[in-house]
């Protein structure tokens, strides 16, 4: 149970909603906030992305791992833009939906950008996910997953 977007729609890359439970169903989630206008989320994001493409576009069987931005942009276009050009092929919560508010609020989210890893029913396993891609890289993942007490097909 994908508690912690349930009943929200998300969108993908293309623009199109895409289903959260069905997205992030047994999968270690990596929650982004982060803003176009921040420059250490400009720095951090195309680390991200390389992360993203080494776990899931170039493993096979694909890491269950899924990322939500949460964007901290200052309208719908300025995510949109930041969005389309920066980040990797994940999610992301509209900009229009309020639920953003409750997020950065219970994950304590004070500044961006911030990388939350949680379980699938919200449970943070850790919400310094950005200082352990950038100290360990890949090697991360198998800990989170670990942690995430979700069945695994992962054999990395």
């Amino acid at each position: 149970m994908v508690e912690v977007f349930a009943g929200r729609t998300l969108l993908n890359k293309d623009g199109d909603f895409v289903d959260s439970e069905e997205a992030l169903r047994n999968k270690v989630v990596g929650i982004y906030f982060s803003a176009g206008w921040c420059p250490p989320c400009r720095d951090f994001t195309p680390i991200l992305c390389d992360f993203y493409t080494d776990l899931v576009e170039e493993s096979d069987p694909p890491a269950q791992f899924e990322i939500v931005f949460v964007s901290s942009d200052k309208s719908s276009e300025d995510m949109v833009e930041y969005y389309h050009d920066m980040h990797g092929d994940w999610l992301a919560l509209p900009w229009t939906d309020d639920y953003k508010h409750e997020l950065k609020q219970r994950y304590k989210i004070t500044a961006v950008p911030k990388l939350v890893i949680v379980k699938e029913n919200g449970d943070v396993i850790t919400d310094k996910g950005r200082k352990q891609i950038r100290d360990r890289g890949l090697a991360c993942f198998r800990s989170w997953l670990d942690a995430a007490e979700i069945f695994q097909n992962f054999k990395g």
